[in-house]
């Protein structure tokens, strides 16, 4: 083992060994995950210190070994630049998450700290994760702990939320399911087991080169209906995790229930996985049908309605926390926009976006669970000149709310401005349609801070409001100085995110022009081409 290849897994480790503690010593519940997921932090820092942005287009802090030989199956993990900062992402929120909770759970408090560590296993485990069936299993553990949040910790409708919630996103995964062994039966049939998942030539496994192997086994790519209904599944399953409309409805009813740790995982980190999942699956593995005309103009059709489908709904929430869930569908509609438009530029902004809003709408989230705390309602029409009461709050609503607007000179910018300048090299009529989703944005949150701030406080209830403690302002100011930071010099980010994508645009464009129908062929020369640089 190299000097840093201890470091994936001991990132996956790390918290079931805190659950561990937990179970040990269940009454220590709230300190053993505080602690646990802060020593994660640490660790993570790690690499992002020592990613070498010179080799970002290949695969860094490189582990694998045998899990499963018979099927070719390997515990493989590794890193390129989006999967670093959606790493180190997980690993801020995650202790934040836990200190917003740490007075709103007192039934059952033991369960629900283990299985916020045994979630965020799962989460690490998507996005370090180079094996196909590795990368199934971390995506349905995931799944199976947030259920259980949403359905014990939640609302009054708990239950209805968290089956909703599981059977949205398992069908979407049962159909990736179906496409992974079709992928891996077609390998079978056509090449050796041991090399299904091995790129030919290449010392190391990844399970995005499982293409470089159908192809090296027999002579033609996949027909063209093939590729389209194996992207087709991929799609499904990465749309309903995003969500992309109209397979978003799950999230609403998800983000109003959850307890508010959960609805801050939600918006801020497993949302980002369905973007995630067409970085490193969809669109690499079948780039021709990705970048098919009819089937790229209805997904960047569905980004732009997205984008201002979900701040219309947002601008007419009576319900403070469904509004901040429904501005997570038009946010996210920024992403699709930019991946798919496939510029570098347009790329790397929706990267910088996925992280914004998960810091911003986290933040909010946050927020939202600090005042229902004090006052039991998510009404906006409960609150109302609030401000004279608790400044403090309304100092860091205020600010957090023109992060996820926007505003020049915090993080929301930035991405959101790449994206639109990037996708209007290639699609300029949708980013002009796109950008009204900006006004929106402004509108349904600028309004929605007057009525609970800046009214009158004609409520005497209000007048009685303590406003945040140590603890609270504790867990807002690291995200408030990642705002400034993201917002003021995003540089760091963007010189370790450009290569990979760079290789994402490459992959993609390059395998749709010379890998003919199915577009595997051209994959693997987009590789190659990023592994030269």
């Amino acid at each position: 083992m190299t000097d840093n290849q201890w470091v994936l897994p001991a990132l996956l480790l790390i918290p079931l060994v805190g659950a561990l503690a937990i179970a040990l010593a269940p009454n220590r519940a709230r300190w053993v995950a505080f602690a646990t997921l802060l020593v994660e932090f640490v660790v993570s820092l790690y690499l992002w210190m020592a990613f070498n942005v010179a080799d970002n287009a290949g695969w860094q802090f490189h582990f694998s070994m045998p899990w499963i030989p018979a099927w070719g199956i390997t515990f493989s993990l590794g890193i390129d630049g989006v999967a670093l900062v959606m790493v180190l992402l997980t690993t801020f929120i995650m202790p934040l998450a836990i200190l917003g909770s740490w007075t709103a759970i007192k039934d059952k408090a033991p369960q629900y700290y283990a299985l916020m560590l045994v979630l965020t296993t799962g989460m690490l485990g998507v996005f370090v994760a180079l094996d196909l069936f590795l990368f199934y299993l971390m995506w349905e553990i995931m799944l199976v702990p947030m259920y259980f949040i949403i359905g014990i910790w939640g609302g009054e409708r708990r239950i209805y939320a968290s089956i909703k919630f599981f059977i949205y996103t398992f069908l979407g995964s049962l159909l990736m399911l179906v496409a992974i062994l079709y992928l891996g039966f077609h390998a079978w049939q056509h090449g050796t087991v041991t090399e299904m998942f091995r790129a030919p030539g290449a010392p190391d496994f990844s399970f995005d080169n499982i293409s470089a192997v159908v192809t090296a086994a027999q002579p033609q790519t996949l027909s063209p209906v093939v590729a389209r209904w194996l992207f087709a599944a991929f799609f499904l399953a990465f749309a309903i995790k995003v969500p992309m409309f109209p397979f978003h409805t799950w999230l609403p009813d998800a983000h109003v229930e959850a307890p508010t740790a959960g609805s801050v995982i939600l918006a801020g980190l497993m949302l980002k996985m369905g973007t995630f999942g067409f970085i490193r699956l969809a669109m690499p593995l079948f780039p021709a049908a990705a970048l098919d005309p009819t089937i790229r103009g209805i997904i960047l059709g569905l980004a732009v309605v997205g984008i201002i489908y979900g701040a219309l709904v947002a601008l007419v929430q009576p319900d403070f926390k469904k509004l901040v869930a429904y501005s997570s569908v038009s946010h996210l509609g920024f992403v699709m926009l930019g991946l798919f438009a496939l510029t570098l530029q347009s790329v790397q902004g929706a990267i910088l976006v996925m992280i914004n809003h998960g810091i911003s709408t986290g933040a909010l989230f946050l927020l939202v669970g600090f005042i229902y705390e004090r006052k039991h309602s998510r009404l906006i029409s409960a609150y109302g000149g609030i401000a004279r009461v608790v400044p403090l709050f309304a100092a860091a609503l205020t600010f957090v709310s023109l992060s996820s607007i926007g505003l020049p000179g915090l993080n929301g910018f930035v991405g959101e401005f790449l994206v639109l300048l990037g996708s209007f090299r290639t699609e300029p009529w949708l980013v002009l349609i796109a950008t009204t989703g900006v006004i929106f944005a402004a509108a349904y949150m600028l309004w929605a801070i007057q009525r609970i701030l800046f009214n009158p406080l004609d409520k005497p209830e209000n007048a009685k409001l303590a406003d945040l403690n140590w603890r609270e302002i504790g867990t807002l100011v690291p995200l408030v100085v990642v705002i400034i930071w993201l917002g003021v010099y995003p540089a760091p980010v963007l010189r370790r995110t450009e290569a990979s994508a760079n290789r994402l645009v490459e992959t993609v464009s390059h395998g749709a022009a010379k890998g003919g129908p199915g577009g595997v062929r051209g994959a693997i020369y987009g590789r190659r081409i990023g592994a030269m640089r």
